[in-house]
């Protein structure tokens, strides 16, 4: 029996409180996440500017030594630089430059290919650097720890900018996890990881684990199978084993525009679940902010059903 689907005379009530409570977390909590990244991007901006000697030797052999500075070489250009420009202006490869941004080098390609990428990477962004942020390497000095600092503000926030969506979506799932967590623990639960090998219908009854990978096959290529994360996994206290857990994807969005973009995203993983454990799958949504009824009929009509945040009580309706 449907929770929150089959009731659409509700939808714009519910959607309107969702929103109120977004709002309401985002003003007091929001900024605070905000500051910390930044905090801690600044010192990371840092470190870059002391291994590049202050921005005085970009060269491929420091990036190949310290690759993760990747992403403080593109925000300290004019204008900044997003990933794909740089790929186009250095003529580069782009999962080249996504792996070095994430602090490792391409394993697979060869020593002479990799020199050259990094020797054209290096090119551009001393080319590109912004003066107006580093006036020391125009005027062939060494910069004062005061303009260091400074500059090392400008490009934090520079790089913020950049990700503050997924620092604001990050912050807000862990505050949705954290009250799914004290739900089920004031209900008797416990927080247990899922031993490795055993099989999503073993879980022990009366436990819960967040953030669990689980194999699916893929609808039309039976020979394919991958891992598709799952936010929450619940195993009511009454399930006679082997039985399918509760499946809950933590859901928030700060405007109506990127919910839209996403839905699909659900589709998909309920078609791959089922394709995999069967129809009797039950995977619902924790939904937080901006859910307008376009995006909540589309779900309902992929047969996804939903918990609003501010009324998480409907948990109990799955036989929690």
């Amino acid at each position: 029996m449907a929770i929150n689907a089959d009731k659409p005379h509700l939808w714009k009530t519910d959607t309107r409180a969702s929103v109120d409570q977004f709002n309401r977390w985002f003003m007091r909590f929001a900024p605070k996440a905000y500051r910390d990244t930044r905090r801690k991007t600044i010192s990371q901006v840092d470190l870059g500017l002391k291994q590049t000697s202050d921005l005085t030797m970009i060269t491929p052999e420091i990036i190949k030594s310290n690759p993760a500075i990747l992403p403080t070489m593109r925000m300290s250009t004019c204008p900044p630089l997003a990933r794909d420009r740089l790929v186009g202006l250095a003529d580069s490869n782009k999962a080249v430059v996504e792996t070095l941004e994430e602090g490792r080098l391409p394993l697979r390609m060869p020593s002479a290919a990799l020199k050259e990428h990094l020797r054209r990477i290096a090119k551009t962004i001393s080319q590109m650097l912004d003066v107006d942020i580093f006036p020391w390497l125009e005027e062939k000095r060494l910069p004062s720890k005061e303009e260091r600092y400074r500059s090392s503000t400008i490009v934090a926030d520079r790089l913020c900018g950049a990700v503050a969506d997924p620092i604001v979506r990050n912050a807000q799932e862990k505050r949705q996890l954290d009250l799914i967590e004290r739900y089920l623990k004031a209900r008797g639960y416990k927080l247990k990881a899922l031993s490795a090998g055993t099989p999503l219908v073993q879980m022990e009854a009366g436990t819960f684990t967040f953030r669990l990978n689980v194999k699916v096959k893929i609808p039309g290529a039976e020979a394919k199978a991958v891992n598709i994360p799952i936010d929450a996994v619940i195993q009511p206290k009454n399930a006679r084993l082997p039985h399918l857990p509760l499946l809950i994807e933590a859901k928030s969005a700060g405007d109506f525009t990127n919910v839209n973009k996403r839905r699909k995203e659900e589709a998909i993983k309920i078609a791959q679940l089922k394709a995999t454990y069967g129809e009797q799958v039950v995977f619902v949504l924790f939904l937080c902010g901006y859910s307008d009824a376009a995006y909540l009929g589309y779900e309902a009509a992929e047969g996804i059903d939903w918990i609003w945040e501010h009324r998480i009580e409907d948990l109990d309706q799955l036989g929690i």
